[in-house]
């Protein structure tokens, strides 16, 4: 069973591709933060906006858009 489920993401997003647009480039921020991390270089990317008991940055990314907590635009 997929988590968080589709139609909370729906809730908060306009499409199926959106949700996959947004996750997908929030996962890519969230996997930049922790490579920076180590580095000591962490100003860039935030850090993930939820505790999450899953260390899969694309499901982290997916419940940062199911909680609210990801604003994004169209260009």
């Amino acid at each position: 069973m997929i988590q968080p489920r589709i139609d909370n993401l729906l809730e908060h997003v306009d499409s199926n591709y959106a949700s996959v647009l947004v996750a997908a480039k929030r996962a890519r921020q969230i996997n930049s933060y922790y490579h920076n991390l180590g580095e000591g270089t962490f100003d860039e990317f935030p850090p993930p906006m939820v505790e999450s008991a899953s260390k899969n940055y694309l499901t982290i990314a997916l419940e940062e858009v199911a909680q609210g907590k990801i604003k994004y635009q169209y260009r």
